[in-house]
């Protein structure tokens, strides 16, 4: 009969909810600044940091310019799922509220 492995008591016990790297979120919207990320990537993304976020939290969404196209994406893709609300309207950086709902 084979042995079974036993986890040391000193193991870590696996988080419950959220990640487990042991960091927390600060109050307030967390900024993404979207001018740093290549733009093959950029729409992934940000989708992808958008779905991650539990009701009522959000993010502060950095760009370059008017991300109208990335709006009309959102729309189509999860209809009503978001408030969002323009911070600063250009003419060199646009910065949006993006808060789950």
């Amino acid at each position: 009969m084979p042995e079974r492995a036993v986890a040391p008591e000193s193991a870590p016990t696996p988080a419950t909810g959220g990640c487990a790297c042991g960091g927390h979120d600060e109050p307030g919207l967390s900024e993404l600044d979207t001018r740093v990320i290549p733009h093959a990537i950029r729409h992934a993304t940000i989708f992808g940091a958008l779905e991650g976020l539990d009701a009522g939290r959000g993010i502060l969404l950095v760009a370059n310019h008017n991300p109208l196209p990335l709006l009309a994406q959102l729309e189509q893709r999860s209809a009503g799922k978001f408030a969002v609300d323009y911070v600063e309207n250009g003419p060199d950086t646009w910065k949006l509220s993006m808060v789950r709902n």
